[in-house]
């Protein structure tokens, strides 16, 4: 992704973090701790765990104190390991806990420097010498954060903070036992300038030390927090919606992270904020990350906050814009509730919140789907038509994703464009079918659009070879009991027969695993189309908008044709940070008049659309030395060929590539053409592989359908027995009948085709 720098007094932010990690060294040598002695081993587990919490919480130890504890825990001298790991983190710790033999726990001052900042938190270390082996949980509480004062007046002076211990994952709730290690308190500051706090420490009734030795007051100084006006313009200066990740010099998130409310989210870095709202930073210097969406250019800012900053402008960049072609993004697969990321996963956000994450990533169709966890809370906002918060072009919707109930152990489901939430028979996800085929015959039955999500789950495989042929176990929640499912027609609406199956999600899920299903039922003879999504907050929790599809609609958003225009296969899907338009094969466009080209008798055929895609100038290797089997499954650098800035589009006919074509990824659109042999019935696709997919256009050669590999119709057919294998145990007594018959069917249809196929 290419990065544009802008500064604000243009001081260097090199030197900025290299003078904090000075400083929090020298304050370190001034007051080391005492270096308790410990088994080097799990000393060095707990410092890795603590170095992602305090990732996560936004703020991170330095690069160097990073890379120190790393050497060190390879250290084969364990004494120096540990006295390396424990100096290192010493300097963060603002209260030293001992518990003696006989449990009784003290505290005693740490080096760190007592700073907080008005109204946002601050994480710092406690080291515990924990001499008595103790395994229960170390509990912080202040009487300046609790509500047990005399008198209101009291507690309006002096209950001016809050404290929080932190015990998620990754770290533990409890104490391990060892001899010494370091948690993490939280400290929440509503006030500015200097304000003392009693912290009180125990692991449990009676371990109080004597002589109120387990409590310490400490004066803080609470820095203030500025109110900054924000002028957020898009690229056509009018007023907008912009991502925003603000870091101070110690790398330190802002607004703080752990304690956020909706609408920001506790698991981004980032906020979301519209043209004139505000945001409090302390005086001092920060670097500012601003983008809004995957077709935007991020900018990079260096900003120096003083008394007399009132306001911040910024303005919107683009490499390009797809919608002004026609061209609509949506994401099929987010949800309000649900997944740890949420305070109260049974409830989640509201359409408000949720909304301006879609605003603010440029996501022109938000699916918030309801689903198990959350169920019974969100389905209160289903309407069956755009949720009121919606603001044109920008348009939020309920439905539903068959995820935690009912047919899900065979395969969620993703149910777009319902008019009724509810399967009948009750007012819950308590009494749906557990054979994905019948919630299939409901939802198609309303006209809705339906298909697998996360489709890769459950059929991985070793291998990185696509299309490949070995046969996955069919043993999770992804496109599972679609190899039977595709095989159906189901009524419509109005009784006619339509495919049980729409699409296929892709983008969220290892790219070989998704792929290689639809390819091969693609070679197989069935239509199917495929979809981006995110599913967000689950699989991808970063931000709305990682996988989406771009859906070809003219000068008009609606949402119901944004459905029909995936049915139809009149969009290409992918990470956003590449894009493949107006694809066609010789007059025939994606999407239209069924995708179909009709020809006489085999011969070439002449293949158009334009590619662009955007990388950084630099590669990113944090990206692409991971395994396609590691976040993030799609993005744009895993398609830069090797240090270059170029990526390959490639023209697929039955799965494998048949022409190439390497452009510049530079933001520049590209008009390409290949001319293709086709001497039998084939499907034509354009790819970016694992940044963006178009969807096919079906060749017909001399009226016989496509049975492009006998190969790919074996590998369907025993994938079928392989899912009941799995599947069966799942399927309620009352189903299984119906289930063994649709099985039965997709049997028999496969068999059907592979007697029609020629071509091994």
């Amino acid at each position: 992704m290419y990065q544009r720098s802008l500064s604000v007094h243009n001081p260097s932010l090199a030197l900025l973090l290299g003078s904090a990690s000075l400083m929090l060294a020298s304050f370190s040598i001034a007051q080391e701790l005492p270096v308790v002695t410990v088994d080097a081993q799990p000393l060095g587990a707990q410092a890795t765990r603590l170095i992602q919490a305090l990732d996560y919480l936004g703020q991170p130890l330095s690069t160097a104190e990073k890379e120190t504890i790393a050497s060190a825990i390879g250290n084969v001298d364990e004494t120096a390991t540990a006295e390396t790991i424990q100096q290192t983190l010493d300097s963060h710790c603002l209260a030293v806990i001992n518990i003696n033999p006989e449990s009784r726990v003290k505290v005693a001052r740490g080096p760190a420097a007592a700073t907080l900042v008005e109204q946002g938190w601050t994480a710092f270390l406690v080291k515990v010498h924990n001499e008595a082996g103790v395994t229960a949980a170390l509990r912080g509480k202040s009487p300046n954060a609790a509500s047990t004062f005399n008198s209101p007046k009291e507690a309006l002076r002096d209950r001016w903070m809050d404290l929080a211990m932190f015990d998620k994952q990754p770290l533990t709730k409890t104490l391990s036992g060892l001899a010494c290690e370091y948690r993490l308190i939280q400290l929440y500051s509503r006030d500015a300038g200097k304000r003392e706090a009693k912290l009180v420490f125990d692991v449990g009734q009676g371990t109080q030390d004597l002589g109120f030795r387990n409590e310490i007051d400490i004066l803080f100084d609470c820095q203030p927090a500025h109110e900054i006006a924000l002028k957020v313009l898009d690229e056509n200066n009018k007023p907008t919606t912009a991502a925003f990740e603000f870091r101070d010099q110690f790398g330190r998130v802002y607004p703080a992270q752990s304690k956020r409310a909706a609408p920001d989210f506790a698991f981004h870095p980032q906020v979301y904020r519209m043209d004139g709202e505000r945001i409090h930073l302390p005086l001092g210097k920060y670097e500012a990350h601003f983008s809004r969406g995957p077709e935007s250019i991020p900018q990079n800012w260096i900003l120096d906050i003083t008394p007399e900053t009132k306001e911040l402008a910024f303005k919107v960049e683009r490499w390009i814009d797809p919608s002004l072609t026609g061209w609509w993004s949506g994401d099929h697969h987010i949800h309000a509730a649900g997944c740890a990321h949420y305070t109260a996963p049974s409830e989640g956000v509201h359409a408000p919140d949720m909304m301006r994450h879609c605003l603010g990533e440029d996501l022109k169709i938000g699916c918030n789907l309801t689903w198990g966890p959350c169920f019974d809370y969100q389905k209160q906002f289903f309407t069956g038509k755009n949720d009121k918060v919606s603001q044109y072009p920008y348009l939020l919707r309920y439905d539903v994703e068959v995820s935690g109930f009912g047919s899900h152990q065979s395969g969620h489901l993703c149910l777009l464009r319902l008019k009724e939430q509810m399967y009948p028979g009750g007012d819950s996800m308590h009494h749906w079918p557990t054979l994905c085929l019948n919630t299939l015959r409901w939802a198609k039955k309303q006209g809705a659009l339906v298909g697998p999500a996360h489709s890769g789950w459950g059929l991985q495989v070793d291998t990185e070879e696509l299309p490949n042929f070995i046969v996955p176990p069919y043993d999770g929640i992804g496109a599972n009991e679609y190899i039977v499912d595709v095989t159906h027609t189901v009524p419509g609406p109005d009784g006619s027969l339509v495919p049980a199956v729409d699409f296929m999600s892709m983008v969220d899920t290892p790219y070989v695993w998704e792929l290689n299903m639809w390819y091969h039922t693609l070679n197989a003879g069935f239509r199917t189309r495929i979809s981006g999504e995110t599913d967000f907050p689950c699989i991808y929790g970063e931000r709305v908008g990682l996988g989406r599809s771009y859906v070809k609609l003219g000068d008009k958003l609606d949402y119901d044709a944004w459905c029909e225009g995936i049915r139809e296969g009149r969009n290409y899907a992918g990470d956003g940070n590449s894009h493949l338009l107006e694809f066609q094969v010789d007059d025939v466009k994606m999407g239209e008049n069924g995708s179909e080209l009709k020809l006489d008798a085999a011969r070439k055929v002449n293949v158009r659309l334009q590619a662009a895609a955007m990388l950084e100038l630099e590669p990113r290797e944090d990206i692409r030395e991971r395994s396609y089997t590691e976040h993030p499954y799609w993005h744009v650098e895993h398609a830069r060929i090797g240090n270059t800035r170029t990526v390959a589009v490639e023209i697929l006919q039955n799965g494998y590539p048949v022409a190439t074509r390497e452009i510049l990824a530079d933001g520049s659109v590209h008009d390409l053409e290949f001319d293709i042999e086709v001497s039998r019935s084939s499907w034509i696709a354009a790819r970016i592989l694992r940044s963006s997919h178009t969807n096919p256009v079906f060749v017909i050669v001399e009226e016989k359908p496509i049975r492009a590999f006998r190969r790919s119709i074996d590998w369907c057919l025993k994938g079928v027995d392989q899912c009941w294998k799995n599947k069966e145990a799942f399927i309620s007594p009352k189903e299984i009948e119906q289930a063994k018959a649709d099985y039965q069917h997709a049997r028999e249809v496969y068999t059907q085709r592979l007697a029609e196929c020629e071509w091994d």
